[in-house]
Formats: C-alpha cells, sequence, structure tokens
C-alpha cells in the first residue's frame, strides 16, 4: 500500500504541475491574443458568451477531463485562454488531478507488477506480448494516420 501511496503522491504532483502550467500558458496565450488582431474576434458577443459559459460551467468539464485520455490538456488550455477565474478552476484541477493520479498509480503498478511477472517466469511469453502490443499501438496510429490524411484524388478535387 506504501507504494501505491507513493506513486500516487508523485504523480500527483506532476498532474499539478503539468495541468496547472498548461492553463497558465492558455491564459497567456488568451491575453496575448486579446492584444492582437484577434481581438475584433474575440470581442463578439457570441464568443464573450462561450467565454462566461466556460467561466461558470468549465470547472466539472476540466475535473472529468482527467479522465480522458487526450482531452486533459485541451481542457487545461482553453480553460486558461477563456480567462475560467482560478476559485472555480484550483477545486476542479485539485479534485480532477487525485482522480487520474490514483487510477494511474493503481493500474499502471498493477500492469507494471503484472509485466515483471511474467518476465521472470516466462521471458518469452512477455517478450512476445509486448510484440504484440508494440504492433498494435504501431498499426493503430498508421491506420489514424492513413485514414485522416487526404488521398491523391481528394487535393486535386479541392482545388478545381
Amino acid at each position: 500500500m506504501d507504494k501505491i501511496a507513493l506513486t500516487a503522491g508523485a504523480l500527483y504532483v506532476v498532474v499539478l504541475l503539468r495541468a496547472g502550467g498548461t492553463f497558465a500558458v492558455g491564459w497567456l496565450a488568451g491575453a496575448g491574443a486579446r492584444r492582437t488582431r484577434l481581438a475584433g474576434r474575440i470581442s463578439t458577443t457570441r464568443f464573450q458568451r462561450a467565454e462566461r459559459a466556460i467561466q461558470r460551467w468549465g470547472a466539472p468539464v476540466v475535473a472529468v477531463s482527467f479522465l480522458t485520455v487526450g482531452f486533459q490538456t485541451a481542457a487545461n488550455f482553453l480553460a486558461g485562454s477563456m480567462r475560467m477565474p482560478l476559485p472555480r478552476y484550483l477545486p476542479a484541477l485539485f479534485v480532477g488531478g487525485a482522480a487520474w493520479a490514483l487510477i494511474y498509480a493503481t493500474a499502471g503498478l498493477g500492469v507494471l507488477e503484472v509485466l515483471g511477472r511474467l518476465f521472470a517466469l516466462r521471458p518469452a511469453l512477455a517478450v512476445s506480448a509486448v510484440a504484440v502490443l508494440l504492433l498494435a499501438v504501431c498499426g493503430a496510429v498508421v491506420y489514424r494516420r492513413r485514414r485522416a490524411a487526404p488521398s491523391c484524388g481528394d487535393t486535386a478535387a479541392d482545388e478545381s
């Protein structure tokens, strides 16, 4: 249990620094955008309405974003760039970050322990399992990139 608590504590510090830093970068980017040519677009009533909605209701989205993969950074950056007040943001950061740290500490340590036992007892099976996992991840990445990239026929049709 001490190993889980120590890992969760370390991960909690990491997530607070990473997500808080992303929020701060978003805040600075939003402040910078308000001083550029984008200021006219940002000052529209539609944008201001969206900004008020995020300021008021964005905290639950930020907290839940920690339970997703890939959405955390966007949610924290958006919360910063849309000027979510710190009294609303910080509790969401603390709660969501704690959930993230506990999940990764327990599940992550469990997976590492299983892999360690598998390597100790059956190294050939462990190497095969890791190779299959890496091939699956590489295959998924290649599939998504090919699907997202426009084909040669698509670009010619768009130009005419």
